[in-house]
């Protein structure tokens, strides 16, 4: 069992930054590929970016390649995602999920544990 929980959204301004945080409990994440996606209204949920087994690689959503940045801190059970250069179109909820298979999915239905989501807002 892992317990997720995410903090650090809010609200900024476009051009502005933002860091995610994803707190990990019950195992430890270099098992995992952990991953952010997000949704906003009216939306499915997409992957922003996933990282696999705390650092055998990366990867990332097309919107959002080149200003996102996600990585991990194993001995915090931590998982973070550095978002600059925002736009209004990345205003959603983002998740912090967990695929206990460690591949590299973009797919949602393939994560199993899921954190209750953080807002982020970003003004034009």
């Amino acid at each position: 069992q892992v317990h997720l929980v995410e903090s650090g959204g809010g609200l900024v301004q476009a051009g502005g930054s933002l860091r995610l945080s994803c707190a990990a409990s019950g195992r430890t994440l270099s098992d995992y590929t952990m991953g952010w996606f997000r949704q906003a209204p009216g939306k499915e949920r997409e992957l922003v970016a996933g990282i696999i087994r705390s650092g055998d690689g990366m990867f990332y959503g097309d919107s959002v390649k080149g200003r996102f940045t996600i990585s991990s801190d194993n001995a915090k059970n931590m998982v973070y995602l550095q978002m600059n250069s925002l736009k209004p179109e990345d205003t959603a909820v983002y998740f912090c999920a967990a695929d206990r298979f460690g591949r590299t999915s973009t797919r949602h239905y393939d994560y199993y544990y899921w954190g209750q989501g953080t807002q982020v807002t970003v003004s034009s």
